[in-house]
């Protein structure tokens, strides 16, 4: 399996990571979809933080991607069981913590 490094862009840091070829454009894909949501919910709302508007931004990718719905970036409004969608963060945010 052929594997890929690259350097991501998301919520203004930068993630060096190395993906196999078939998950590079996905992968890609995905942060660009989370710096589009940060962007949307920065314009929408006084939210200044950046590790607030992450956290909403994921939140928000991740019950559209559950629910099938399009990946637009709009506010989610409908009430939600978040519990696996922290520990799903919560992963990331070890394997991120890896990777320093």
């Amino acid at each position: 399996m052929e594997k890929k490094s690259l350097s991501l862009i998301v919520a203004g840091r930068t993630y060096p990571l190395t993906v196999s070829a078939e998950e590079h454009e996905k992968v890609i894909g995905a942060a660009e979809d989370i710096n589009k949501a940060i962007q949307v919910l920065k314009d929408n709302y006084a939210v200044k933080d950046m590790q607030d508007l992450l956290a909403m931004a994921a939140l928000q990718l991740a019950t559209k991607s559950k629910s099938g719905a399009p990946q637009a970036a709009a506010p989610v409004v409908e009430k939600a069981d978040y519990s696996k969608v922290e520990e799903s963060l919560g992963k990331l945010n070890s394997e991120l913590d890896e990777l320093k």
